[in-house]
């Protein structure tokens, strides 16, 4: 449990990292939402080829695709009442998040963390880690951090408070990333593929709810090309696992 909490803790670092670079290099809406499509294919990707694709060696079309429904729409619910709340556009990268309340903000960063962590943890019990989920969650996770982070900076939110949101959201996902772990049990697999096939339901979610709409914004149409050439990278990836050793 111990390696499954560090390498959630590792793969939403990058969304601090993106944090620091949105406050010290100030970079360009596009290159942003360039990144955030392209992280948005490789995670999508990862997704269909990593979680659907085991679910599916274990459990019908019809159970996998109402798995994938149902965490589809509690991650949906979740966003829906934190938006209303004023976290609707945590994305933003000009500064939108200035009429929105902080908590509910941080609250819907920490929600967006959760579902791909989860998955992460997944993984763990199995022995190896997917490059292409890992680079997927990492892709997915910088352009986001920058695009939050970029509108704070706008917004007026002080660089230090920003940086100890993503520590509390990257000590979320490290426990995301445990419980993903805990509920996958190798000996039954048939349990194994509900938990994929929900949790591979709440990413594609997320990616939809958060990532893709402010990519589409700036990036307009060569959005499109963008995510599918992410997903053609996540492909690639596929075919190249990461042992990890004895989980503890």
């Amino acid at each position: 449990m111990v390696e499954a909490f560090l390498w959630g803790a590792v793969s939403a670092s990058a969304l601090l990292a993106g944090a620091v670079v949105a406050y010290q290099l100030h970079p360009g809406r596009r290159l942003i939402a360039a990144v955030m499509a392209f992280g948005t294919g490789v995670l999508l990707g990862s997704v269909s080829f990593e979680l659907i694709d085991e679910a599916l060696n274990t459990r019908t079309v019809a159970a996998v695709s109402l798995l994938v429904l149902i965490g589809a729409g509690v991650f949906a619910v979740g966003d829906w009442a934190l938006s209303r709340r004023g976290a609707g556009e945590r994305k933003a990268s000009d500064g939108a998040q200035a009429a929105g309340s902080p908590l509910a903000i941080v609250l819907g960063s920490v929600l967006d963390g959760i579902p791909e962590s989860f998955v992460l943890g997944l993984t763990i019990m199995q022995g190896q880690i997917s490059v292409a989920l890992l680079a997927g969650i990492v892709f997915s996770n910088f352009p986001e951090g920058m695009a939050s982070s970029s509108g704070l900076r706008v917004a007026k939110w002080p660089e230090r408070r920003v940086l100890l949101m993503w520590v509390a959201v990257i000590v979320v996902s490290g426990v995301a990333a445990v419980a993903g772990y805990a509920l996958l049990d190798p000996a039954h697999d048939r349990t194994g593929a509900l938990v994929q096939a929900f949790a591979a339901g709440a990413v594609l979610a997320m990616l939809s709810n958060t990532l893709l709409p402010e990519a589409y914004e700036v990036e307009g149409p060569l959005t499109g090309p963008f995510v599918v050439a992410g997903f053609a990278a996540s492909l690639w990836l596929s075919s190249l696992p990461l042992a990890t050793g004895p989980v503890s």
